[in-house]
């Protein structure tokens, strides 16, 4: 399995950023798929996770408003929309693949599989 990660960078504050995860070696499919992000010093936290076949989706209330996140099950790809980025944002984001098709979780242990992770640095 691998999950690639891409599109990370420099970006001012209230700028905009798209993220992209590319998978392979699953069935995409029947994935949940999350994306996580982790700042220096900080534990790795959950940002955005969209269902099977992208008609129900959840936000981490910091991300919330902002973000917006969608699937291609065609091309094996759940891209993550950043707008109006915060100097908070700036972190490591990961993409992920959760086993269960129905049941959102935000706990990094509920996900089976990671991508390598794309920086993203938000500048005042």
């Amino acid at each position: 399995v691998q999950l690639q990660a891409s599109g990370g960078g420099l970006v001012q504050a209230g700028g905009s950023l798209r993220l992209s995860c590319a998978a392979s070696g699953l069935t995409f499919s029947r994935r949940i798929m999350g994306w996580f992000r982790q700042a220096p010093g900080k534990e790795r936290e959950f940002v955005a996770a969209i269902n099977w076949n992208g008609g129900r989706t959840h936000f981490a209330h910091s991300v919330e408003g902002r973000f917006t996140i969608a699937r291609d099950n065609a091309k094996n790809t759940v891209d993550l929309q950043m707008d109006s980025l915060k100097l908070e944002d700036t972190a490591v984001y990961y993409c992920a693949a959760r086993k269960n098709m129905v049941a959102f979780s935000s706990s990094t242990e509920g996900y089976d599989y990671w991508g390598q992770g794309t920086l993203v640095t938000v500048s005042s």
